[in-house]
């Protein structure tokens, strides 16, 4: 007879008996995504016109801001340098107000050398040198074809003996650049990336880690002033200058306006899309003394330019070009400023978001 020996199965979950690692839960976390989270679209009457007035906001900013500034551009006193005797110098003051009254203001220099570098280094737009010899007129063409065509007449002028004074160029356009709009360009272009570049970036990825945001600012900065400046000075020689200092600025340039559109919009959201196109795209380009120089500006918009990227950088790169690097150290100093300002605010929000989810995570 056979012995029969009956065991009773172990309950796994009875006490006692530990849950067998086939049967315990692991869990796997799933991939990371920068995707946001699934949302419905607007519907009805908001889904129709919002995007409607919007988009008009934008367009009849720039239409009114560009027609503000150029529809009749007009020259506010720009500074003339004379080095001439005093009676030469109020002589010639008269005639210049019946010419263009004010158009120009005079400023006296102590003797010709000095008026002259005045015009090199961008302080005077033209210069009247009767100190002591033939009197002449001297102006700077760089400064792009309306200061041209207003200095031009000043030939007319006549000098005391009846003749005309004669009107040199000691700075002209380069070869590659007839017209005196390539630098204009060449910033607009980036300045129309930083700004698409601040708005996709929320887009593609909003949930990038704040390191991972400023290390992709800083990518698309660097890669697009480096190709802007082969494009622009090697490609075409369209602007003259030094090769590294014209990438540099047009990186700051490119990096500062990257970085107010991303601050706008972490901090306003989707009307931060609204507020870049205006201010960064509107309001900067037309203020930045690309297509005339600010001090044809109307009084509203000319003092932007000494503070917005395009304005800053756009005089940067005239003086890396042409006059002595005038505006360099200014536009350094504004634009580094304009991306660690922005760039701290982010920085700021994002700490702000995680203590506040932190402290809700607590309290449920």
């Amino acid at each position: 007879m056979s012995d029969t020996v009956y065991m009773r199965d172990a309950h796994p979950l009875e006490e006692g008996h530990p849950l067998p690692e086939r049967h315990r839960h692991r869990h796997v976390p799933g991939p990371q995504t920068d995707a946001p989270p699934d949302r419905p679209g607007m519907t009805g009457t908001q889904a129709v016109v919002k995007p409607v007035f919007t988009v008009l906001i934008i367009g009849l900013a720039f239409v009114s801001v560009f027609l503000a500034a150029f529809h009749t551009p007009t020259a506010h006193r720009l500074p003339v340098a004379v080095a001439a005797s005093d009676s030469s110098a109020a002589l010639f003051d008269v005639r210049l107000q019946r010419l263009a009254p004010e158009a120009f203001q005079i400023d006296r220099y102590p003797d010709e050398t000095s008026a002259r570098q005045a015009v090199e280094h961008r302080q005077a737009y033209a210069a009247y040198l009767s100190d002591g010899g033939k009197p002449r007129i001297v102006y700077a063409g760089a400064n792009g074809p309306a200061v041209s065509a207003l200095v031009a007449p000043l030939a007319a002028v006549p000098h005391g003996d009846g003749h005309k004074i004669p009107v040199v160029d000691i700075l002209p356009l380069s070869d590659g650049d007839s017209r005196g709009l390539s630098v204009f360009y060449a910033s607009f272009g980036l300045v129309l990336a930083g700004f698409l570049f601040g708005q996709v970036t929320y887009q593609v990825a909003p949930r990038l880690s704040f390191g991972q945001r400023v290390l992709s600012l800083t990518l698309f900065a660097v890669i697009g002033g480096l190709a802007t400046a082969l494009i622009a000075c090697t490609a075409f020689g369209a602007i003259p200058g030094s090769f590294l200092g014209i990438m540099g600025i047009i990186t700051l340039m490119a990096g500062a306006v990257a970085a107010a559109t991303i601050m706008l919009i972490r901090t306003f959201g989707p009307i931060g899309v609204l507020l870049g196109s205006i201010f960064m795209l509107v309001m900067g380009n037309a203020t930045s003394g690309g297509v005339l120089p600010p001090d044809f500006l109307p009084g509203w918009l000319e003092p932007l330019a000494s503070v917005m990227p395009a304005g800053v950088g756009v005089r940067a790169l005239d003086g890396l070009a042409y006059f002595h690097h005038d505006g360099l150290t200014r536009g350094v100093i504004i634009l580094s400023a304009w991306i660690a300002v922005c760039v701290g605010a982010v920085y700021l929000l994002d700490r702000v978001a995680a203590s506040t989810g932190i402290a809700h995570a607590a309290h449920r």
